[in-house]
C-alpha cells in the first residue's frame, strides 16, 4: 500500500535515490553519474530545505518511491539559494570538475549548473511564480499515483493563494507531457531541449 504524506526530513536519502533512478528522462540515471548526489543537489535537495510544506513523498513498504516538490516563488527560491545552498557546493565541487571527461558521465554538466545558476527574472513567474518536480520510480507509475500527488501539491499552493505553477519537461519524455497535459498544463514557452509548461491553479 502507497501512502502520500509530508516530507519528513529523513525521507530526503530516499528522495535523492529516486532522483537518480529516475534522472535521464524518466529512466535510471545511474551509470551517468560517478557522485550519485549530484544530480539531486540541483533538482531535489533544496526544495524541502527551503520550504518542506511544499514537498511531498510517496512511500510503500520499501520506503519512498515518488514525491513531489515545489517553491511557491521561484526567484525568491533562487535567492535563497544564491545565500544558503549553492555556496557549500560551490566549495565541494569546484569549478575545474566542470570539464568534460568524455567518457558519457554528466557530473561536470552538474558542476557547471552549480557554479553558472544564479536568480533570473523571468516575466514568467509573474502568471506563474511557484514551479515544482515531480519522480515516481517504475514500480510506483500507471496507477495514479502521479496524478494524486499533482493533486496534493495543488491544493497547498492553493490554499497560500498562489496563482500558477510552471515545470520543465524534456523532449524525451513524451510520457511526462503527456501526463502534464492530462492534468491541465499547457505549453508556454517550447525550447530546443523540451517545454517550458504552465497551469493556472487559482482558476482550476
Amino acid at each position: 500500500m502507497v501512502e502520500i504524506r509530508p516530507f519528513q526530513p529523513y525521507d530526503l536519502p530516499g528522495m535523492y535515490r529516486v532522483c537518480l533512478q529516475t534522472g535521464d528522462s524518466g529512466k535510471d540515471a545511474t551509470a551517468l553519474y560517478r557522485d550519485p548526489d549530484l544530480l539531486a543537489h540541483i533538482y531535489a535537495g533544496p526544495y524541502p530545505v527551503a520550504d518542506p510544506g511544499l514537498s511531498f513523498v510517496a512511500v510503500d513498504q520499501r520506503g519512498v518511491l515518488g514525491y513531489i516538490i515545489a517553491t511557491a516563488d521561484t526567484l525568491a527560491f533562487e535567492h535563497w539559494m544564491e545565500e544558503h545552498w549553492w555556496p557549500g557546493l560551490r566549495a565541494r565541487y569546484p569549478l575545474a570538475m566542470a570539464a568534460d571527461p568524455g567518457d558519457g558521465t554528466q557530473d561536470w554538466w552538474c558542476v557547471e549548473r552549480i557554479h553558472r545558476a544564479g536568480p533570473t527574472p523571468d516575466e514568467l513567474y509573474d502568471r506563474f511564480p511557484a514551479h515544482l518536480h515531480i519522480d515516481i520510480l517504475p514500480r510506483g507509475q500507471g496507477a495514479g499515483l502521479g496524478r494524486q500527488l499533482m493533486k496534493t501539491l495543488l491544493e497547498a499552493l492553493r490554499v497560500r493563494r498562489v496563482p500558477g505553477v510552471h515545470l520543465g519537461v524534456g523532449a524525451g519524455n513524451p510520457g511526462a507531457f503527456a501526463f502534464y497535459r492530462a492534468m491541465g498544463f499547457s505549453v508556454v514557452r517550447p525550447d530546443t531541449w523540451g517545454s517550458t509548461m504552465a497551469l493556472s491553479i487559482l482558476d482550476v
